[in-house]
């Protein structure tokens, strides 16, 4: 397995084993992706404040999310057709985040389904919903999060719609449909022989797991972004949280808030924690990065509910800086992604000690002894400068 000097190192490994296909998605965001270069330009502008002559000779990285005790302060956030990059892949990853010990967090669009990444590991799994038009599908995943014993539910609420993304138009993974598309991904597996065998050949079936059942017998990629497009709820308001408690009584993690009024609204109704995140800039281009929208929801929701974050983190440094502006947790997107393209599980696990390396520099050289030590003094200054 290629090893990586720093997680960013992974998105390299995995440009030349992946399809070209594969990697633009993952890769991409929507429109002219302003949205997708400030969540990293402006969470590498945070300034850490460097303290020196402190007593840091014991380290405790270790938080506790949900009511349960974790080592990092980390969890694999959701990601669609994951399982694609490496054979079964949402089973290895999330068996990496088992033996790290932290939360592995499932997509409603995995390509392993649900039973199958449960059965794989002994760790309560999170899993990840969006609204979908038919509430009888709906009802059958939560019944299913429940059977599989996950510890959280996260409910995904900025995809009322799917984002344009023209990096997969470009590629062909989406637009191109028929046989036309179909040889034109084949020419792209091709040219990577490594994933072709191992993932494409030994990796079946490529069923899209949680979907599988509503797809029938249109199993192909056109077919599968054509059923978002058709089933993704565009009515959905606040009041449809009203269904998914009736059928999910586990802790309420509701992703996608970028506007303190939204969070606000979240600790009112009940959630039990709000991902602050636009999708990665895959979303709506345009709007505020991370880094910029979470330190005023941060504020404005206090201890009501539990902040998360996550959007252009590359590093562990990047987790430390986005514990300062008030989150309590970071999910980790295409780190994950780009290693177990890399590398499978031991590529996951690898990146996850380079981010545990990096925390540990980190909070040794802003005098933060603990998790919970890490805050705005934990920076030069409080405001970011203005977004170009």
């Amino acid at each position: 397995m290629a090893r990586a000097a720093s997680a960013l190192d992974y998105r390299d490994l995995a440009r030349r084993r992946l399809p070209h296909f594969l990697f633009e998605y993952i890769d991409g965001g929507s429109y002219a992706e302003v949205t997708l270069r400030r969540n990293i330009g402006d969470l590498e502008r945070v300034a850490l404040r460097q303290r020196v002559l402190s007593d840091v000779s014991s380290l405790d990285l270790s938080t506790e999310l949900f009511g349960h005790r974790q080592s990092l302060p980390v969890a694999l956030a959701p990601i669609g057709l994951a399982g694609l990059n490496a054979r079964r892949g949402e089973v290895q990853a999330a068996r990496a985040a088992e033996a790290a010990g932290i939360p592995f967090c499932l997509s409603t669009v995995s390509a392993c389904p649900l039973s199958e990444v449960a059965a794989g590991t002994t760790q309560p799994l999170w899993f990840q919903l969006y609204m979908i038009r038919d509430r009888t599908f709906m009802q059958d995943l939560l019944a299913q999060a429940k059977a599989a014993r996950c510890s959280a539910l996260v409910f995904t609420v900025d995809m009322p719609v799917p984002g344009s993304r023209y990096r997969d138009y470009r590629s062909g993974l989406a637009g191109a449909s028929g046989m036309a598309g179909s040889l034109r991904r084949t020419w792209q597996a091709v040219t990577r022989p490594g994933w072709a065998w191992d993932v494409g050949v030994h990796g079946r079936p490529h069923a899209l797991g949680n979907v599988a059942p509503v797809l029938g017998k249109n199993t192909g990629l056109e077919d599968f972004f054509a059923w978002m497009r058709d089933n993704f709820d565009p009515t959905v308001g606040w009041k449809d949280l009203e269904f998914v408690r009736q059928h999910w009584d586990g802790p309420l993690i509701i992703k996608g808030i970028l506007d303190a009024e939204d969070a606000k609204i979240a600790a009112d109704v009940g959630a039990d924690g709000i991902v602050v995140s636009n999708h990665g800039g895959r979303q709506l281009d345009g709007v505020p990065s991370t880094a910029m929208a979470l330190p005023p929801i941060a504020e404005a929701v206090g201890d009501r509910l539990t902040v998360l974050a996550d959007g252009g983190v590359r590093s562990g440094l990047d987790v430390v800086r986005m514990l300062a502006l008030g989150a309590k947790g970071v999910l980790l997107g295409r780190a994950w992604a780009y290693a177990l393209a890399a590398g499978g599980q031991a590529g996951v696990a690898h990146m996850l000690k380079l981010v545990e390396a990096e925390m540990r520099v980190a909070m040794a050289l802003t005098a933060c002894t603990s998790i919970a030590a890490i805050d705005r003094n934990a920076l030069v200054r409080e405001t970011l400068p203005p977004t170009a």
